[in-house]
């Protein structure tokens, strides 16, 4: 078996009697997407990026999709308990605690409830002050236009500070909202350069004011400036005096994200 052919059958497995929606939605991204991996009929294969940031969310060791399936960690599709979601937090971050604390650790969360309290473990938690960004598979063009794919990249999931960003300037509600992206192209020069990373709020799905976005817009993906041009129409901005600005239709513009930094790397 080739590492795709291992990861499938550990994403088969993982699933289980799960529906494949909610799956995709848990781990933020699209429904056809996960049955194009699925498919014995397409080509599509589980990425390095959409594979380490699906053991994020589910609290897998990293590199757990790449293990043979006979050396495979077992994991009972479903709800998972709290002692194993204990399990799996000791063996991600518990390597300073005494083994008398992990024990009481994991009696604690093995003793049954009484009244159960329902909680959302899909989303990263919180480590002191960090958390997970999760890198989207997709490019955005800053020029003629990218269509979604999966491809590799220089960064995979990063762990920020949401502190440290608000001091910087972002302004945001819920870190869970934060994405990371990569711009592609040379239009939105010298602000976006060829692959900058590039951290996004997925929550803005609308025109909220002058700013650049991540958008759909003729069945591509952009990064783009965007005003209001008139009730009908957005102007399409590049900053790359290059590159000319165009007059699109607001109701063809589909907002997927709004962009709130850029991730510059600098040569020195």
């Amino acid at each position: 078996m080739d590492i795709y052919e291992i990861r499938k059958h550990n994403l088969v497995k993982l699933i289980g009697s799960q529906r494949k929606g909610a799956c995709a939605e848990r781990w933020e991204m699209s429904a056809a997407h996960l049955s194009q991996i699925l498919s014995d009929k397409t080509a599509k294969n589980l990425g390095d990026d959409v594979a380490r940031r699906i053991e994020v969310l589910e609290g897998l060791p990293r590199g757990w999709f790449d293990s043979m399936p006979d050396d495979a960690q077992e994991l009972e599709p479903g709800p998972v308990s709290a002692a194993n979601l204990v399990k799996q937090m000791l063996a991600r971050s518990g390597r300073g605690l005494s083994d008398a604390t992990r024990e009481r650790l994991i009696a604690a969360a093995e003793e049954p409830q009484t009244n159960v309290i329902t909680a959302d473990f899909s989303r990263p938690g919180l480590v002191g002050d960090e958390v997970w960004i999760a890198h989207y598979d997709i490019r955005a063009a800053m020029g003629g236009g990218q269509a979604v794919q999966d491809f590799p990249e220089m960064l995979q999931d990063v762990r920020v500070s949401p502190r440290h960003l608000r001091e910087l300037g972002v302004e945001f509600t819920e870190h869970f909202h934060l994405k990371l992206v990569t711009g592609w192209g040379q239009s939105m020069e010298p602000t976006i350069k060829h692959r900058d990373p590039l951290i996004v709020d997925v929550s803005i799905r609308h025109f909220v004011g002058d700013g650049i976005y991540l958008f759909s817009w003729g069945d591509h993906i952009y990064i783009k400036r965007l005003q209001i041009a008139d009730e009908d129409h957005f102007e399409m901005i590049s900053d790359n005096s290059k590159h000319k600005d165009r007059t699109i239709r607001r109701e063809e513009t589909y907002i997927q994200a709004r962009v709130l930094l850029v991730w510059n790397a600098h040569l020195v």
